[in-house]
């Protein structure tokens, strides 16, 4: 047996484990609104953090563009030891001799561009557009994340008003059960009644199973997009609701075609394909550049005993090279061809795409409103068929079917809501419609460089 001394340890210790059950309980449980939602997935989603540090990368790009222009400084040291393999008559020793001995030399070159024909004008060129549309790609990164968070905690929120509703139809059919039951029991009814009525229950609670189900998929999914564990229980402190949407069709159009940043995107790779052209002329024209050399060489390291220096301006020009300049640039001006044709293709898309859900949003809009007034009617409708089968002059099919339809009239109320707020955010996505998010970099800023030197 244990003493007392053992017997409080052990109370202690259990205590102690209780409590940091209970507390590892509490701190997988999360509230949050759509708001808390979306700032999580900006902050912790891996699709941002992507973007980022893909602006990132193409600003180095940019960068070591612009530096091509400036100077570049080469240095080379040689060191050696050689001679000859069998020995050389020397006629101011007068004697044979591998004439074995030390080699040192230096050079340090310093060259700066002083035209290349457009070449590093167009890869700037390039690389400014790559640039610009990588931090636009972050813009839209944001967007499409909020979209994503949105969607995500509305269909929990949907889940979460299907299994309720199930549950209500469960529980009506539940106490109809009862009534039917005590009925037969006295003999007022038939078996019949009895058997249908346990028949709808049973399909009311498989629909409860999978409501229950896809409850649980959804907040495993929006554990996911916010970046907490998967088997977070999440509290939602928002709800279905409508709010009304004022602005027109035309102004959504308008507001995409100055804000979608896929429409910027898709110009930026036509001036990207600008540069490439330039680059590919290049190679038409002469390269000039401008360079100074030290050097120095001798027996005794370093090799500093002989020195010399020069300075110089050097052209290059390719003569004849059997047509792979010319091939290179109808290449890229078929590629900037197909980038104006994209350019195109992508006004028109995004045209479609804001049209398509203004025109959801209005459609769902016009079904909340008829489908509320469906709940109504189908409760009042399910209210008199319980009284009439109560009073006896009313069928047990009835009622059966009012409660089919009153779960029917609820779930197309429901999914009105959800289509509405749904089509809200994607409208708003389609538009560009710009994410606040806290402490956010600006995407708008090139980098600049100290110096520029031109030479073009």
């Amino acid at each position: 047996m244990f003493n007392y001394k053992k017997s409080r340890k052990v109370l202690v210790l259990t205590a102690a484990v209780s409590l940091l059950c209970s507390q590892s309980v509490f701190a997988e449980t999360l509230e949050l609104d759509l708001d808390d939602a979306v700032q999580r997935a900006l902050t912790t989603n891996p699709a941002i953090k992507i973007a980022v540090s893909e602006k990132k990368g193409s600003r180095a790009e940019l960068n070591a563009a612009r530096a091509g222009r400036g100077i570049s400084i080469d240095a080379e040291h040689r060191s050696g030891r050689g001679g000859y393999a069998d020995p050389q008559w020397n006629t101011a020793t007068s004697s044979y001799s591998k004439n074995l001995g030390n080699s040192h030399s230096n050079s340090i070159t310093a060259s700066i561009p002083i035209y290349t024909g457009g070449q590093l004008s167009g890869t700037i060129d390039q690389a400014k557009a790559n640039y610009k549309s990588y931090a636009l790609g972050e813009t839209k990164a944001y967007i499409e994340m909020k979209k994503t968070a949105t969607d995500g905690y509305f269909s929990l929120l949907q889940a979460g008003n299907m299994e309720n509703l199930y549950q209500d139809s469960v529980n009506q059919l539940e106490e109809h059960l009862k009534n039917v039951q005590a009925q037969y029991d006295v003999g007022v009814v038939a078996k019949v009644d009895v058997l249908r009525s346990e028949v709808s229950l049973a399909n009311a609670q498989q629909q409860l199973i999978q409501a229950t189900n896809n409850y649980d998929v959804a907040e495993a999914s929006l554990n996911k997009i916010i970046g907490t564990s998967l088997d977070t229980t999440l509290k939602l402190k928002d709800s279905l609701q409508y709010t009304p949407y004022e602005n027109d069709m035309q102004y959504c159009l308008d507001y995409a075609s100055m804000n979608r940043a896929e429409l910027e995107q898709s110009r930026l790779a036509v001036d990207a394909a600008k540069g490439a052209v330039k680059v590919a002329k290049s190679g038409f024209l002469p390269k000039v550049t401008a360079s100074a050399t030290w050097g120095g060489s001798g027996s005794n390291w370093p090799g500093d005993d002989k020195e010399n220096w020069s300075v110089g301006i050097g052209a290059t020009m390719n003569i004849f090279d059997s047509g792979v300049t010319l091939s290179k640039v109808h290449a890229a001006e078929e590629k900037l061809l197909q980038a104006e044709e994209t350019y195109r293709d992508t006004v028109n898309s995004v045209e479609l795409e804001v049209r398509s859900n203004y025109l959801g949003l209005r459609e769902a809009e016009k079904r909340i409103s008829t489908t509320q007034v469906a709940v109504a009617k189908a409760e009042e409708d399910f209210h008199i068929a319980q009284v009439r089968y109560m009073a006896g002059v009313g069928t047990n099919l009835d009622v059966i079917d009012a409660q089919v339809a009153l779960t029917e009239a609820k779930t197309n109320f429901v999914n009105a809501l959800y289509d509405y707020n749904t089509s809200k955010i994607a409208l708003e996505t389609s538009m560009g419609v710009p994410v606040a998010v806290t402490a956010a970099a600006n995407t708008t800023n090139l980098p600049t460089m100290s110096t520029e030197t031109a030479a073009e």
